[in-house]
């Protein structure tokens, strides 16, 4: 291999390692955000416990009033909550709720890559909530 062909190679490993390293940098160290889950009796039995735990309603507030929630959740659509993550307490167990569980799976995510921990997603949200016969507001 002749030592400008070599000199060629050299040079572009150089490179791509180079770009590499630096949108390594840009890049969250996981891609997916880790968050456990929870069912609607899990959620239950914590509450009853009187654990500490946050129930985060990312719900509509058209929802929140018209289908009921679960007494003490606190209510920020899905859709603010990177806006208001100040109001999101992070020292305490949170558990993410919402009408069907996607929406509150996001919500974990945003949460997770804010830094927050300790997060779970309500399976089945207030649908489960109000099927396994739970009170609502």
């Amino acid at each position: 291999m002749s030592t400008s062909l070599r000199l060629l190679i050299y040079s572009i490993v150089v490179l791509l390692l180079a770009a590499c390293a630096s949108s390594a940098e840009r890049l969250p160290l996981s891609v997916e955000p880790s968050f456990d889950h929870m069912s609607v009796q899990q959620l239950k039995t914590t509450l009853d416990s009187a654990q500490p735990i946050l129930v985060l309603d990312v719900r509509t507030p058209a929802e929140y009033v018209g289908d009921g929630h679960i007494a003490g959740s606190l209510l920020i659509p899905v859709e603010e909550l990177p806006a208001r993550l100040d109001e999101v307490p992070n020292d305490q167990p949170i558990a993410c709720f919402c009408r069907s569980g996607n929406r509150s799976q996001t919500a974990c995510s945003i949460l997770a890559r804010a830094g927050y921990s300790n997060l779970s997603n309500v399976d089945g949200g207030i649908r489960a909530w109000v099927a396994a016969g739970y009170p609502v507001e």
